[in-house]
């Protein structure tokens, strides 16, 4: 790490994934991603049988009885173990390859039946799925000056020490203006160009079949007045400074993601929606089993009121259930209304 003014991007980059990077350096990260943050992915199987149910039915959609499971941001793998896991329960289920997508090394004990790749396969069939991924895709942070003009924040990586810089101008200014104007001194953005272009990329890479996009989020109209830019570290929010000794995130103007896939990959659809109703629709519910298991069925009663805790965990508002759902159809009819 060196102590010249560079931007965000430039410096999460670094920070994240460079050589000692946050995400590829096993001594400054041990046990990946799961012991600095707690995702859905950990917070309950509940989740990856939810995300088996979604692989299956894209199955049949698709009409056939194999197809891909790619999970990019894969951490440690968890998400592709739980639902191969889920999967293996299940009455009928399609011959799966199961990808994981992540800059770091491959975990060891890590099941053989998941191929451990650094980019999202091209040309595969199936379901792709980005939980918490484009969060820590680096963006450009912008400021608008005491005079109103957007410019670009500066950090020094040592301390995570800000200063602005020089005016926000091209395609980044025009983003701003689409996206997220900025309309009174002091006001913050996170440019999201990089996330649109990796999410459009992404999806791209599907042949046919669904692409998923799970993260905080905003929309336009409703964005946070200065930015959502946070560390985290052991479990806990921290000061962002891009040294390598934390995670680094940002919500996701999922909106601007939707439109750079329109643009991007011809003909797939989109949805926007949240966590709660996604996996609501995917049958995880909140509600207690009824009192009257506990008489018949004192042991099934304690295993469906700790599985109705986890299904509400995962919908709460205000926490998990809030998170943004963004879903692309590719080669695939519209869902009926």
């Amino acid at each position: 790490m060196t102590d010249e003014w560079r931007g965000w991007r430039e410096a999460a980059q670094a920070a994240l994934y460079g050589d000692e990077g946050f995400y590829r350096s096993p001594s400054r990260s041990p046990r990946g991603p799961a012991g600095h943050f707690r995702t859905s992915v950990h917070a309950s199987p509940l989740f990856a049988a939810a995300v088996a149910r979604l692989l299956t039915g894209t199955a049949r959609e698709l009409g056939t009885g194999t197809v891909a499971l790619v999970d990019v941001g894969s951490g440690r793998g968890e998400l592709p173990t739980g639902v191969l896991a889920a999967l293996d329960a299940l009455p009928w289920r399609p011959d799966v390859t199961a990808y994981a997508v992540e800059v770091a090394a491959r975990p060891p004990g890590l099941d053989p039946r998941i191929e451990w790749c650094a980019q999202p396969p091209e040309g595969v069939t199936g379901l792709l799925f980005a939980n918490e991924w484009l969060d820590n895709v680096p963006a450009e942070v912008a400021e608008a000056d005491p005079d109103g003009v957007p410019r670009y924040v500066r950090v020094r990586a040592s301390d995570g020490a800000e200063r602005l810089g020089e005016p926000v101008s091209g395609a980044d200014l025009a983003w701003l203006e689409r996206w997220w104007p900025l309309t009174a001194p002091g006001e913050r953005a996170e440019i999201g160009r990089t996330r649109d272009a990796a999410w459009a990329r992404a999806v791209g890479s599907l042949t046919a079949g669904l692409a998923v996009a799970v993260d905080y989020a905003h929309v336009r109209g409703a964005r946070p007045p200065f930015g959502t830019l946070a560390g985290f570290r052991d479990g806990r929010e921290v000061r962002p400074v891009p040294d390598g000794s934390c995670d680094l995130t940002a919500h996701v103007a999922l909106d601007a993601c939707a439109a750079a896939v329109a643009a991007a990959v011809p003909g797939a659809g989109a949805e926007l929606t949240d966590q709660r109703a996604a996996l609501r629709r995917l049958g995880v519910g909140g509600g207690r089993p009824p009192i009257g298991l506990a008489a018949t069925d004192p042991a099934g009663y304690v295993r469906a009121l700790a599985s109705a805790g986890e299904a509400a965990e995962l919908t709460a508002r205000g926490g998990l259930g809030d998170f943004g759902w963004l879903l692309h159809r590719v080669g695939l009819p519209a869902p009926p209304p």
